[in-house]
């Protein structure tokens, strides 16, 4: 992993991560998380519900922003808040894609405003949000 410092962090960086969701991983988040929610689970459960199949939990959704923030932040970056609003259920077998771009520096704390967007295969966005994240400054 790289080493960034705050000023090395331009408005407009981004960076991208892509995954496909596959059972291993429901199954793997559910263990780790605690929540088996029948909706993740069971599959004759969740053809009664308004998805009509199983959906990964939101927040192993969510959790795949890391990878972009890290990507950006690079070795020392700190992570502080995420806001995160689900538009759409992730599918098992689904494949998306995570953009985060860098749209604001706040200098006097060190701190990146980072816009969150992951979207489908299909291209249609499923979870957007928005990190503030904190890196060091160079010595």
């Amino acid at each position: 992993m790289r080493i960034r410092r705050y000023e090395d962090v331009q408005v407009g960086e981004k960076a991208t991560f892509r995954k496909t969701i596959t059972e291993a991983d429901v199954w793997a988040f559910g263990a780790i998380s605690g929540d088996f929610n029948p909706v993740h689970m069971d599959e004759s459960f969740a053809k009664g519900t308004m998805f009509k199949t199983r959906i990964a939990h939101g927040m192993l959704t969510a959790a795949l922003l890391d990878s972009t923030l890290t990507g950006i932040m690079g070795q020392g970056g700190i992570h502080i808040t995420q806001e995160v609003k689900f538009l759409l259920p992730v599918r098992i077998s689904d494949s998306v894609e995570v953009v985060s771009e860098v749209v604001e520096k706040i200098e006097a704390k060190n701190r990146l405003v980072i816009k969150t967007v992951i979207t489908n295969q299909e291209g249609k966005a499923v979870l957007e949000g928005k990190a503030v994240t904190m890196m060091p400054r160079s010595k």
